[in-house]
């Protein structure tokens, strides 16, 4: 899956971020960003870089899991899969979203 893809997927599920009240920044191992705003009604997202509360490392393949649900969140971050950089409970939020 390409950064665009992922994008387009988001996207089409952004009201599923409603209350997150974050901003997150996907940051994909291969290049390219997603900036998740979670503060705004509705959320937007951009693939513009920029301040975030908190960072998501990962690779595009194990991003596209995690939207689609065959990777959980809590598993990829203990298996080193997921990188974390600012707040754990603003991603673990997040997780909570995307498993909805």
């Amino acid at each position: 899956m390409s950064l665009d893809s992922i994008a387009d997927e988001l996207r089409r599920n952004l009201m599923r971020f409603a209350g997150l009240n974050h901003t997150v920044k996907f940051a994909f191992d291969e290049g390219g960003v997603l900036l998740l705003d979670g503060t705004v009604t509705p959320p937007t997202l951009s693939t513009e870089d920029g301040e975030a509360e908190t960072t998501l490392r990962l690779s595009l393949d194990n991003a596209e899991k995690l939207i689609a649900g065959s990777l959980n969140p809590t598993l990829a971050y203990t298996l080193g899969k997921l990188k974390i950089d600012g707040s754990l409970g603003v991603a673990l939020k997040l997780a909570g979203m995307l498993e909805d």
